[in-house]
């Protein structure tokens, strides 16, 4: 299964987490099993209204983009496990 977007997602988590955890943060891998784990919470998190929506500063268009770009990539995390 191709796992773009998922990688995408992961490598997109781990640029976030390099600036905000300044030397405290080691990257996500796919094939580490503790990982995906939390990478689907992470996952699970951004799915949830609040986030999805940007607290409602997002417009319909860009909130279902988000919403099939998430479950997407679940989808794949789940394919891998």
């Amino acid at each position: 299964m191709n796992v773009n977007v998922l990688k995408k997602y992961v490598d997109r988590q781990n640029k976030w987490n390099s600036i905000f955890a300044r030397g405290q943060h080691r990257d996500l891998d796919l094939y580490n099993r503790e990982d995906r784990v939390r990478i689907a919470d992470m996952i699970d998190a951004a799915l949830s209204p609040e986030n999805l929506t940007c607290d409602g500063e997002l417009c319909a268009s860009d909130v279902a983009r988000r919403y099939k770009e998430l479950t997407l990539a679940l989808k794949q995390l789940q394919a891998l496990q």
